[in-house]
């Protein structure tokens, strides 16, 4: 006997086609993939003007962090201070008080006026670098742990002329480490530095400084004394106020010091201002660069 195969009916055609929408839906929700960010969250995540925050991809309520973030800025890496000197470099020292097993964060730094103040450099293996027009600190994943990384740390170097107050926006993870969004803390939180005052800057300069340039080596030669060893950087600007180069140096010694620094070829003809740093103490005079 012959069997007889009846082709699907239009009814059945169509249960099928929604038992399969049915199972496709189930599976799109069963690998559901939450974002994680263990090696740096994207931009624009601080809390500041304009930028939203981590709860983005967290979910949960931003938590005041003033008293968990613990933001801190060294001169020369060991005295923290309030104050900034106008293109002088300084390190950020970033640490969350709970000192959570699993954590992360993001920090920008913004004049008054909203506009990036100054700029950031990373410490590899601790912290990275992003952002365009702002420039954002992160975690990385080599530092997301409290064993790894007890405290964040990078370079901020201080805009080249004084831009009045400047912000440090930072918004910071205490995390469940449960591989989803849900479960952790965002806590975010402000840090005000001003700028020092000219006479504040003044009664720094406890030294003098000749600077001279010399056109066959292409070197600006300073001459000045110093009171102790600290270490040192050299920078020019433009009489705008323009950072046209900047370079570290060595480490200054007691008493009278002759410092030689190679400018880059090609710099304009005219007349500059160069700052010598003696730790963060800036030493200024005007040099013609023919």
């Amino acid at each position: 006997m012959k069997k007889i195969i009846l082709p699907l009916s239009m009814l059945s055609l169509t249960a099928l086609l929604v038992a399969m929408q049915y199972d496709k839906d189930q599976i799109i929700e069963t690998f559901h993939f939450k974002p994680q960010n263990s090696g740096g969250a994207g931009t624009g995540k601080t809390g500041a003007p304009g930028e939203q925050n981590c709860t983005g991809c967290h979910s949960g309520t931003a938590q005041d962090g003033s008293n968990e973030n613990n933001l801190t800025i060294l001169d020369d890496g060991s005295t923290p201070v309030t104050t900034y000197i106008p293109g002088a470099q300084y390190t950020v020292n970033l640490a969350m008080n709970s000192n959570p097993v699993k954590k992360g964060f993001q920090a920008t730094a913004l004049s008054s006026t909203n506009v990036m103040a100054g700029g950031f450099t990373a410490q590899a293996g601790n912290t990275s670098i992003n952002g365009t027009t702002r420039k954002y600190a992160n975690h990385t994943s080599a530092s997301n742990t409290n064993t790894s990384a007890p405290i964040w740390s990078w370079t901020w170097t201080a805009p080249a002329t004084n831009v009045g107050d400047v912000t440090f926006y930072v918004a910071s993870n205490k995390t469940n480490n449960n591989g989803n969004d849900n479960g952790d803390v965002i806590y975010l939180s402000q840090h005000t530095l001003s700028a020092q005052s000219s006479s504040s800057l003044q009664e720094q300069n406890t030294s003098k400084i000749s600077i001279r340039f010399n056109s066959e080596l292409n070197q600006v030669i300073a001459d000045f004394s110093s009171l102790n060893v600290s270490k040192m950087s050299f920078n020019l600007m433009d009489l705008s106020g323009k950072s046209i180069f900047s370079s570290t140096l060595g480490f200054s010694q007691i008493g009278v010091n002759q410092q030689s620094i190679k400018l880059p070829s090609g710099l304009n003809s005219g007349v500059y201002m160069a700052t010598l740093f003696i730790g963060n103490t800036p030493l200024s005079a005007k040099v013609y660069i023919p």
